[in-house]
């Protein structure tokens, strides 16, 4: 009767496990693998993107793609800083030092985003052009406008003939302020490089701009317009340092006089669509947009001028985009980067239906490596800039006529017939079947599992039930050896 309840209890422990595992599976299984990828999200239509304008500039051919209202004039804030960066690019050496003075530190206010330095601080000019193009600092900017006078004022002086890039020297500014050249060394430079600025910026074939100061702080007088900012943009965007400014994520900062510690700060481009460029990839349709790199851009935000943004892109036909979106209201700030996104998106596909020719294999999401959705993950690696050698990720064809669209293919990799292009996986036959069977992988799982457990139960069955016969066994030769 006892051996009976045993049996009785084992199989009826057994079951309970088997109907356990049963509701597990018929739930979908066990999940080992929580999905926290990032989904697909669509871009807004145009008609739904909330700004005062935008304008999309193709600086290959030399034509406006797609625009809203862009020759009316908004407040640029922090893009302002472009031109600044240009301009500093063009008068400084950017390994030498430049100190910050009390007069460049005098205009920062106490909201203004900084790059963190103090007065008295010898900073490189590299530094300080990162201090002004990825934390956006009025600082820097103020700092770099300084020295960009002092330098004309020593290698174009007044007395001279020579003149510097844009065909100025001393006596431009001397005139111009109707001030001596001591007073504007010692309490105007900012001015003085406000007139260089508004003179580049005609130049450049900016029609609606006047700039006031060389950060973006508000003034009435301190505006310009989306088309104007693409053009700054395209200028900007022939300086190879200035490609490398705004393409990169993040910079920490060199020890100083006065920051003892290398990496005394730590800063990040405000351009979001520099980390996420594939958000660009499609059309709130989910058209292919054609767009294959996001250079780079800059920001800027004050109450006056909302939130906008300028950014260097290419597109799969090789072409350069400059995209401007300006005066997004506070509002909608959250959604800057979508709305970027969105206009982006719309102006490559333009670009592309005017000439759709492959040029640059690939989409955004095909360099991707981090948070991208499933159907955006890399295809080729790493990312290419134009101009850059493609040999090892693209098949020549015969056919190379003007609007054939070659597929890029994997020098090691065979096409299949319908035109896509296998991406390879390794691993054993074994481990590439449960892989890419989710579902089997599971149940066999759950199978494995269960034996596990049963083998767990019956050797603890199996060894409660050899206890009382070996204590029966024991008692009898106790008994025996006692008579």
């Amino acid at each position: 009767m006892k051996r009976a309840r045993i049996r009785n209890k084992t199989v009826s422990f057994i079951i309970s496990v088997l109907i356990a595992l049963g509701c597990l599976l018929a739930a979908g299984g066990i999940n080992t693998n929580a999905d926290v990828s990032q989904p697909e999200l669509p871009v807004p239509a145009l008609s739904d993107v909330h700004c005062a304008s935008y304008c999309v500039y193709d600086k290959t051919t030399d034509m406006f793609v797609i625009s809203l209202n862009m020759n009316d004039q908004i407040y640029p804030a922090s893009q302002t800083k472009i031109m600044t960066c240009m301009l500093a690019l063009d008068y400084l050496d950017t390994t030498a030092k430049l100190t910050t003075s009390e007069t460049a530190m005098a205009t920062v206010t106490s909201d203004s985003s900084v790059m963190g330095i103090v007065v008295g601080e010898k900073v490189k000019v590299s530094e300080l052009l990162y201090g002004l193009m990825l934390p956006s600092g009025n600082d820097a900017a103020n700092v770099l406008a300084e020295g960009v006078i002092d330098a004309i004022f020593e290698q174009y002086p007044e007395t001279g003939t020579a003149v510097g890039p844009d065909g100025v020297n001393a006596q431009y500014f001397i005139t111009a302020l109707g001030d001596t050249r001591e007073n504007i060394l010692a309490n105007r430079k900012i001015e003085a490089f406000a007139l260089l600025m508004n003179l580049r910026a005609e130049a450049i074939g900016c029609t609606g701009t006047h700039f006031t100061n060389a950060c973006g702080l508000h003034d009435d007088n301190h505006y310009t317009t989306a088309h104007d900012l693409t053009q700054m943009m395209a200028a900007a965007s022939e300086y190879d340092d200035f490609k490398t400014l705004i393409s990169s994520p993040s910079h920490v900062f060199q020890a100083t006089n006065m920051h003892r510690a290398d990496a005394w700060a730590y800063v990040k481009s405000t351009d979001y669509l520099l980390f996420d460029p594939w958000l660009a990839c499609k059309t709130a349709n989910g058209t292919d947009s054609h767009l294959v790199a996001v250079i780079g851009g800059k920001t800027g935000t004050t109450s006056a001028a909302g939130k906008g943004v300028t950014i260097y892109t290419v597109n799969e036909n090789g072409h350069e985009l400059m995209i401007s979106i300006c005066g997004i209201p506070a509002e909608y700030y959250f959604y800057t980067t979508m709305y970027l996104a969105s206009v982006t998106a719309y102006g490559h596909l333009a670009c592309w239906e005017n000439d759709p020719v492959s040029v640059i294999p690939g989409t955004t999401g095909d360099y991707r490596t981090v948070n991208a959705p499933a159907s955006e993950q890399p295809m080729f690696d790493p990312l290419h800039y134009p101009g850059d050698e493609l040999t090892d990720y693209t098949q020549t064809g015969e056919s190379s006529e003007p609007g054939t669209e070659t597929t890029p293919v994997p020098a090691d990799v065979t096409p299949a017939p319908d035109g896509t292009v296998p991406v390879p996986e390794e691993g054993s036959p074994l481990v590439l079947f449960i892989k890419n069977n989710k579902k089997v992988s599971i149940l066999i799982g759950s199978i494995m599992l269960a034996i596990m457990v049963l083998n767990v139960v019956l050797i603890v069955r199996i060894n409660k039930m050899k206890r009382p016969k070996m204590r029966k066994a024991g008692v009898k030769k106790n008994n025996r050896i006692g008579l």
